[in-house]
């Protein structure tokens, strides 16, 4: 008889940790994994489930869905660029949630070791932001009075470097 093994809190053999799943989030392990013998910075950030979206008081429940084929590549996409934008970054973790998230469970990780703290900071700003603008994940906030909305996760001004969510305009 076979036995699976679940490989996704793995550690990866090379310096990219890409992963959609529908597991609790672990960050220690990402903080853990990211820490190497020649940087000196290691920045992890944690996106949280909250209680209110906007002017929406009363959230309970996210619920995320993704296709995971299709979003680890573009984990792959923003890891790349990242390195590109950050070449000092030596290894980078991006992880997002999918399914049901109670308020203050882990929902994105993004780790990133380099040798000096602006570099660790600056591309794991830049690396959450592209991931929320990039990757095909939707959100659905349940809040107080039996209320839902799906949407998309949020876009910042000056992310989406690959043009996957540009709008497409036919040329005259």
């Amino acid at each position: 008889m076979a036995v699976e093994v679940d490989t996704t809190w793995s550690p990866p053999r090379g310096d990219d940790w890409l992963v959609c799943a529908a597991h609790d989030l672990e960050p220690e392990r990402a903080s853990a994994w990211e820490v190497t013998a020649d940087c000196g910075a290691s920045v992890t950030f944690v996106g949280t489930a909250r209680d209110h979206a906007g002017d929406r008081t009363g959230v309970h429940l996210l619920e995320y869905e993704a296709y995971d084929e299709h979003v680890v590549p573009i984990l792959a996409v923003v890891a790349a660029e990242t390195r590109r934008r950050h070449p000092d970054v030596r290894r980078i973790a991006l992880w997002h949630r999918t399914g049901a998230l109670s308020v203050t469970d882990a929902a994105v990780v993004v780790a990133v070791a380099a040798p000096h703290r602006d570099a660790a900071f600056d591309a794991a700003r830049w690396a959450i932001d592209e991931v929320k603008a990039t990757a095909p994940i939707w959100k659905r906030e349940h809040w107080e009075g039996g209320h839902d909305d799906w949407g998309r996760c949020d876009h910042r001004q000056g992310h989406d470097v690959a043009g996957l969510h540009a709008s497409r305009v036919a040329a005259p």
